[in-house]
């Protein structure tokens, strides 16, 4: 069993209520508009953390983290990637991919829009955390926490941490 933080578009923000909840889980997943490298030095403090780079972010951080992370998380295929739209509506750079190979459970961030929903033609979970960071059009910053437990989701959870 493995207890999920999962977050997106920090622009470079972090703050101690973030870290509180990543410290208490067991990976950190970070989908993109990380904005500065001490997002994600302050969380793998906390946690083990695994993350995708998107289009805010700079030549050093695309160093750092990949475009897309395709892994397995207990018996879960997990897909994330900073853009890549969500079920009936996915990017044409994922779209291929995902119609082709469809994990269980696919990842992105981007549009600052809290969304998690199933795509029954491809049986498959997707998730956007919304936004946590500052810089937006959002209001309301967000994550999301679950756990993944063989291949079961469960225990999914809206973290609401105030205005932006």
């Amino acid at each position: 069993m493995k207890k999920i933080l999962l977050l997106s578009d920090t622009h470079g923000h972090m703050d101690n209520t973030i870290l509180k909840y990543a410290r208490k889980a067991d990976e950190v997943w970070h989908a993109g508009d990380i904005g500065s490298l001490s997002v994600t030095d302050a969380l793998s403090e906390k946690s083990r953390l695994l993350a995708v780079y998107g289009n805010i972010d700079n030549h050093i951080i695309q160093k750092e983290f990949p475009l897309h992370q395709r892994f397995r998380c207990e018996e879960v295929d997990v897909w994330i990637t900073h853009i890549g739209g969500y079920p009936g509506r996915y990017s044409p750079a994922v779209r291929e991919e995902i119609n082709r190979s469809p994990p269980q459970l696919f990842i992105s961030g981007h549009s600052h829009i809290l969304k998690v929903m199933n795509d029954k033609k491809l049986g498959l979970l997707h998730m956007n955390p919304g936004a946590c960071g500052k810089y937006g059009f959002h209001k309301l910053r967000t994550m999301l926490r679950f756990i993944i437990d063989g291949k079961d989701i469960a225990e999914l959870e809206v973290i609401e941490l105030g205005n932006r």
